[in-house]
Parts: C-alpha cells; structure tokens; sequence
C-alpha cells in the first residue's frame, strides 16, 4: 500500500519575513486550545472521507513557526491522529523550528511527545544577511540551536538561503562548508526566489534589493551540487541534500506523488478516494479557517483531479527527486505516458537519462527543469504497446545541443 503522511499547518510566527510568501500571520495572542481543537476537527473530516484509513507513515508540522507551539499542544495533535489512523511504529515525526524559538526543556518536550526529527530554519550563517532577511536570531542562536537539536533528537536538519543580495560564490563556499562541518544528516539549501506579495518584491520593484544575475545565480546551484556531494551529502532533490538513508521520508512521499492530508489554515492535500485523485485546499486566513469548521466542520475545500492534470503533477513532482519516474508504474497508474520521441529528444539534449524504464533529470537536466517538464507534459499520450518509452536505445549524443540554463525554482508541496 502508498505510504499516507498528514502535514498539520501552525500559521502563527513572531514577525513576517520579507521573503516569505508562506501562510504566515502575526498574531499577539492565541488560544493555543482552540486552534488544537480546530486541527483536530478538521483531522477528523479528512478521516471520514476515507473508507479504508492507511497507516500513517510520517507527520509533518510546518508553518509558520511550529516551535511556536507548547509541546502540550503537539503532544494532543500527535494523540488525535493516533486515535484516528494506525501510526508506524518506525512513523518520521517532524517538527520545523526557529532558532529563536527553541530551548532545551521545549526541545526535550517535543521529543517526549514523539517528534523524532527537526527542521530548523536557519537561512544564513552570518549576522549581516540574517538581519537582512528578516531573521530574529544571531548567528550564535542559530548554532546553538543545531547543536541543543542534534542533542535531543535522532535526526536534525536545517535551512539555508543562498543567491542573496549581493552574495558571490566565494563567499556561499565558506558559508555551505561551515555548514556541512556542523554536522548534520539533512540540509534543506534553496535559491532565494521573489515571490509576489512580499516585501522583497516591493524593494525589487524599486530598485533596492541588488540579487545575483542569471549566471551567478547557477554558478552558486552548481557549487551546491559539487560541494554537498563531496561532503557525502548529495542532492536526493532539487534544493535538498542527505547522507544516504537520511532524506525526508515526509518530503519524498510529496515528491513520489503519494496520498497525504492537510489540516491548519493554508495547508493541501492530495488523498485517492474511491480511485479518484482529490486535492483538499484550506483557507488561508486562520480566522476564516475556523469560522468555516465551525460552520462546516472543515476548513478545506475538496476537488477532483482530472486524470490528465493529476498525470502532469506526478510527472513534475517525481522529476525533482534523483530517483525519477518509472515510466511502467507511471503508465499503470494513469493510463498515459510521455511519447517516446520526446524522451529521446531530451535524452540527446543530455536534459534526462533513462535506465531501463525510469528517467531522471540530469545536471544539466535540473537547471531548466520547468521546460523538461512542460515538454514531457505536453507529449503525454496513451502508451504503446511495444517500445512505448523509447528504451531500444540509449546511446548519448555527444555533440547534442544544450539549452541556456536558468535558476530552478524550489517550491515545497505544501505549507
């Protein structure tokens, strides 16, 4: 059976960094009571629309700032999704944290109440871009609280931001090597990107923030790339990076396009439902969240995939992982596969490779990963019968032209 995760969205945080365009709100008091009843109510519709209940295989508390949350409250959520689906007894918990956030007793809290793993939002390594991103820690809290982590729980990762205003690739190596000397087993490294809405878009606009351009911006991809690896910490994704074994299980069941529920204002789900593909969308103001559950009895809205377009999401998500997409459970899946010629196409590219059944993207492949995609999606047909995914040759072109690579774009499933 497809491993089922569930992801619980706290939305609160204690300042809006300019960045960010994740459901996130400022709020001075919270009855932390009632937004764990709300959770649990809206945990409770997702349980109900599901005939069978799978085990749980991994749970996830992003936000916002989780760390926010008494480990009490964490501990009543944990305790709602136990009494509604069986959880593995090996199930990854994880709790995503700010250093800011965070001290000893509260980490060893969490951990009690079964949280065996934290993400810590980081973002950078030195006081001048952690003050320009809108942090509201030091670098000194920042490494104390990997350390005080990696102290009380089996598995600790954290975040970094890099292609910052006016960041050369010099000074990225120094600050990804420190980081890799830290120590942990997991690391989350995503290009800045300016989303709309935010408060670094407005300082775009009026010529204020300075980023890198293109080309710097991919040479600083490229030396992630080589420099993680080195360290023995490859790119299992797009933007993340593990010691072999130590990837995310929670992320992964995201990217293998497996079922999962949302709950919290914001969060998505995607569930399979009488053989259906469904996506569950929250509303994102929390006040309007819980006047719906109130009203409803949930807080998210719950739509049909076409099967074409749910295709098109599992073509993208198993593309931003190493590992790929098996062409031949793809296929079974939905009845419909990418046509051969433009595999071969973006196989002599170099943009893609094939073994046997399964593509991934290449190096080069990842740089313009939304145009691999696009053109895959584009191509999508019923499979042949004989030689439907193009496997009878494998042979690379050497001389294939290459496109002009462009910055990829990290996004996460959901949050």
């Amino acid at each position: 059976m497809m491993e089922f995760g569930i992801y619980v969205h706290w939305p609160f945080c204690a300042a809006k960094c300019p960045y960010c365009d994740f459901n996130s709100h400022v709020r001075q008091q919270i009855d932390e009571a009632q937004w764990v009843r709300l959770i649990g109510a809206e945990l409770q519709s997702v349980a109900a629309l599901q005939e069978i209940r799978p085990t749980v295989s991994s749970i996830f508390f992003g936000g916002g700032t989780p760390s926010l949350m008494s480990p009490a409250a964490a501990d009543s959520v944990l305790a709602v999704i136990g009494r509604l689906w069986r959880i593995q007894p090996d199930a990854e918990i994880t709790l995503e944290a700010n250093p800011n956030s965070v001290e000893q007793d509260r980490f060893r809290g969490y951990r009690a109440a079964g949280v065996n793993r934290v993400s810590i939002g980081v973002q950078a390594l030195d006081d001048i871009s952690l003050r320009q991103l809108g942090r509201l820690h030091d670098s000194t809290e920042a490494r104390s609280s990997i350390t005080l982590a990696m102290n009380v729980f089996p598995r600790v990762s954290f975040d970094l931001i890099y292609a910052r205003p006016r960041q050369t690739p010099g000074d990225w190596q120094r600050e990804l090597q420190q980081a890799l000397a830290i120590g942990t087993e997991h690391l989350s490294l995503y290009q800045l990107t300016i989303e709309s809405g935010t408060a670094f878009a407005s300082l775009q606009r009026q010529g204020k923030l300075e980023l890198p351009d293109e080309d710097t911006a991919s040479q600083l991809y490229e030396l992630t790339q080589a420099v993680c690896e080195e360290a023995g910490l490859p790119s299992y994704e797009v933007s993340n990076h593990a010691r072999t074994g130590c990837e995310s299980r929670h992320n992964l069941l995201y990217w293998r396009y497996g079922d999962y529920a949302g709950a919290g204002p914001g969060a998505h789900g995607r569930l399979t439902l009488g053989g259906q593909r469904f996506a569950t969308d929250s509303e994102r103001l929390p006040e309007r969240w819980a006047s719906r559950i109130a009203a409803e009895g949930r807080g998210f809205s719950l739509e049909a995939i076409e099967n074409r377009d749910a295709a098109r999401e599992h073509l993208l998500m198993n593309l931003r992982i190493s590992e790929g997409l098996d062409l031949t459970a793809f296929a079974t899946r939905w009845g419909l596969a990418p046509s051969p010629q433009s595999i071969n196409e973006l196989r002599q590219m170099r943009l893609i490779a094939q073994h046997g059944d399964r593509i991934s993207a290449t190096k080069p492949g990842r740089l313009v990963l939304n145009q691999v995609v696009a053109k895959l999606a584009g191509s999508l047909q019923k499979p042949e019968a004989a030689n439907a995914f193009g496997a009878g040759s494998r042979t690379e072109n050497p001389s294939a032209p290459t496109l002009r690579t462009a910055r990829p774009r990290s996004a996460e499933p959901s949050g």
